[in-house]
């Protein structure tokens, strides 16, 4: 079996969803996922001129030699656009295995593990009142888990919070969105919204909060410390991951559960926050 043709597919204009289509010889073809949120056109690019080119004529049946191919063989490792275009590889071969086999990958990898899994939803609102108020319709859809991001008095256009229809805002596509951020004011309202929402809704609900990145250590480890009357299921963010030993110092100041991880590239990123117990929850 050979691979003998791939393209890059883009669609949804405005906010560009990537997907890589791998074809063989013997008409069986994978899909991938090569979506970069916000950047989503370099990685088209990055397949299109470095990936595809080096794919014609292998066997994708040889999918940890072409991973290894692509990921050493190239001077300029890691980041964010190299490391999607490789898994949008990645993932379209295991489809091509699975579809030869004529099992599913979950099965190919030893079989689901899980009947279901958690998950949450996005509630967010201008300010305190409104933020409140989304998370019960979070509640009355049947959600379990709820993530709770409200504006901040004093802080306009705070990141994470709907400017539209969306639920959620998505990252910047364009340029970055400027603001001006107000630390201090943050720390202060935060916990007040997370005290309303108990107030309200109890603990029956699993509640998270997100930080963006925007704390420094301490800070992180002060809202830690205040949010833990809260019990949140976790804390996401809190402080920019590129300086990992930073979590060793949040970790020894607070109890509530610490997550971080959405935008690491590869397993060792992650390395000695997992085997150093610094966080509870990879993203």
């Amino acid at each position: 079996m050979k691979i003998t043709a791939a393209r890059v597919i883009v669609t949804c204009p405005g906010r560009n969803f990537v997907t890589l289509k791998i074809e063989t010889d013997q008409g069986v073809y994978g899909i991938g996922d090569a979506t970069l949120n916000g950047r989503e056109l370099s990685v088209v690019a990055y397949l299109e001129e470095h990936v595809i080119p080096v794919l014609i004529g292998k066997d994708p049946r040889r999918i940890e030699d072409i991973w290894l191919y692509l990921y050493r063989g190239a001077y300029w490792r890691r980041g964010p656009v190299t490391m999607r275009a490789i898994a949008a590889v990645d993932v379209a071969l295991w489809d091509i295995k699975g579809k030869v086999a004529g099992m599913s990958i979950t099965d190919l990898l030893g079989g689901a593990s899980r009947d279901s899994v958690l998950v949450y939803g996005h509630a967010n609102g201008a300010d305190l009142e409104s933020t409140v108020d989304a998370v019960g319709k979070y509640i009355d859809m049947g959600y379990t888990a709820i993530r709770a991001q409200s504006g901040v008095p004093g802080v306009n256009l705070a990141y994470g919070i709907s400017r539209g229809t969306l639920h959620y805002e998505p990252a910047d596509a364009a340029l970055p969105t400027e603001t001006v951020w107000n630390t201090s004011r943050y720390l202060d309202f935060c916990p007040k919204l997370f005290d309303a929402l108990r107030g309200v809704y109890g603990f029956t609900h699993e509640l998270l909060h997100d930080g963006h990145h925007r704390l420094t250590p301490n800070e992180a480890a002060q809202l830690g410390k205040n949010l833990e009357p809260y019990r949140l299921f976790w804390l996401e963010d809190i402080t920019p991951a590129e300086n990992q030993e930073a979590f060793r110092h949040i970790r020894q100041h607070t109890t509530t559960p610490l997550a971080v991880g959405e935008i690491f590239n590869t397993i060792w990123d992650a390395k000695d926050l997992i085997q150093n117990q610094l966080i509870d929850y990879i993203r």
